[in-house]
């Protein structure tokens, strides 16, 4: 008997590691606040990322992934939240952590369960600890590097800028708190944990998440000087004030407070100047992370998966942030390279980023239960062309957005205004289609569109509208 049992236990012991051989380890990058036009290799706009177009031409882009929504201003939290639960928006806001920690449902668990040595650094904005769902944490960032007052409503011109907050000043603190920047930190921490990962056999999970590109924007000052003022272009659909602004988010959000009123050229232009150069700061840090991972000798066997938590606007439409429904701040970026994905490719079927989920699950054999978001291997399989019939957006009880097909409708319940646009015609979303008697019957179909996917997530606005009629028969 003893025999037996140690003969069972080898065996076991030997399908394990036979196993881990073949399970492939998934580094997982995400950046906040990033909108799918930043990349260059998307040709949308004039950007160094170099490291990202390596990823774009490696492997597959989705062209249509989505943020699915907050219920609070700081969409990054909900947007967490839904990605380490893998619950719908409506579910993953009433999500108990307590109970899902408890139960090993966390993502991070998930694969833990499955066997991975899981690793996470940088931006949690998740409330329940880091270092209790991933075997290691290190550095982890609670939400936002801090603003200062300096770094609100401006540039007003140029003597402003002149005088005014500069995104390499380290009196400022933000991203230059500690002494060195939290982008390099990410990837000093990812580079170390790769080192020791090369010389072990257990399948790793790294969720690397870059506080970068959100405010305060601040970069080092070679990086802002390779974006000089001409080189910057102006949004199409740049507005000096978004008609609806106070009613679907407000101008006095915190986002939106960044740029002064009226929004100029010159702020605009200052602002992107800034984005695009913490941007291309970051893509050296994911440089580094991607030299890292070749030099364990593991990057054949590694599925690496870059995406944001939502996009932004930074002038687009008279906006700064994302609290709001135009592809400029639901849409992101979302870059997948691994064994079998085909270099090169373009998957243009609507998904939403927290996809990643259920796809990094099924990679490694972990469980999938409760997990509300679809698997993209099918997608990059080629094994169907769709994936959802139609994609929801909401922010707080002021916006709704569904997507289907060529079309979107966005509604503002708050005050009644509906606005619908033909994305293939006008992908700046600057045509505004829902007064013109030609596509009446296009808008029915999307309000009925919205009324069903906002069925199935249990909206609650629909509880709201339900139950007014019942307090006013009383």
């Amino acid at each position: 008997m003893r025999l037996n049992v140690f003969g069972l236990a080898g065996l076991i012991g030997i399908a394990a590691c036979v196993n881990a051989v073949n399970q492939p380890n998934v580094v997982y990058i995400f950046a906040d606040d990033m909108a799918y036009e930043t990349i260059a290799a998307h040709g949308m706009l004039d950007i160094d990322t170099p490291n990202l177009d390596t990823l774009a031409e490696r492997g597959a882009s989705f062209t249509h992934a989505y943020n699915m929504g907050s219920w609070s201003g700081a969409v990054c939290m909900a947007s967490r939240k839904m990605l380490n639960t893998g619950q719908f928006v409506w579910r993953a806001e009433t999500a108990d952590l307590k109970t899902l920690v408890a139960e090993n449902k966390m993502w991070s668990q998930r694969m833990q369960q499955a066997g991975y040595r899981t690793y996470m650094t940088g931006k949690w904005h998740v409330s329940t600890k880091a270092d209790k769902i991933f075997n290691v944490a290190q550095n982890v960032r609670a939400g936002m590097p801090n603003q200062t007052p300096e770094g609100y409503d401006r540039p007003k011109d140029a003597a402003d800028y002149a005088t005014g907050w500069k995104p390499w000043d380290p009196q400022h603190g933000g991203y230059w708190k500690g002494g060195k920047h939290w982008s390099e930190i990410v990837a000093d921490d990812s580079v170390a944990f790769l080192a020791t990962a090369a010389q072990e056999d257990q399948p790793f999970f790294m969720y690397l998440a870059f506080n970068a590109p959100h405010d305060p924007r601040q970069a080092p000052k070679e990086y802002v000087e390779r974006y000089p003022l001409d080189r910057i272009k102006m949004p199409e659909n740049f507005l000096p004030e978004y008609p609806h602004a106070s009613a679907i988010c407000g101008k006095r959000l915190r986002d939106e407070k960044l740029m002064p009123y009226p929004r100029t050229e010159f702020s605009v232009k200052i602002n992107r100047q800034e984005y695009f150069a913490i941007i291309t700061h970051m893509d050296d840090q994911i440089g580094r992370i991607l030299a890292a991972l070749e030099a364990t000798g593991k990057a054949d066997n590694t599925y690496i998966v870059f995406t944001a938590d939502h996009g932004l606007a930074v002038g687009h439409h008279g906006l700064v942030g994302k609290q709001n429904m135009y592809d400029h701040s639901v849409r992101v970026p979302f870059l997948v390279v691994g064994p079998n994905v085909k270099a090169g490719s373009k998957i243009d079927a609507p998904i939403y980023l927290q996809d990643v989920v259920p796809t990094v699950l099924e990679l490694a054999g972990a469980p999938v239960d409760g997990v509300d978001f679809k698997s993209l291997m099918p997608l990059l399989n080629n094994q169907q062309g769709g994936h959802y019939d139609a994609i929801y957006g909401a922010y707080l009880d002021r916006q709704r957005m569904v997507t289907k097909g060529d079309w979107k409708l966005i509604t503002y319940p708050k005050i009644g205004v509906e606005r619908l646009f033909n994305l293939k015609k006008d992908p700046n979303e600057m045509n505004d289609l829902v007064n013109n008697p030609e596509y009446a019957l296009k808008l029915s179909e999307l309000r009925a569109a919205l009324s069903d996917v906002s069925q199935s997530m249990a909206d609650p606005l629909l509880a709201e509208a339900t139950a007014k009629p019942t307090r006013k028969s009383r």
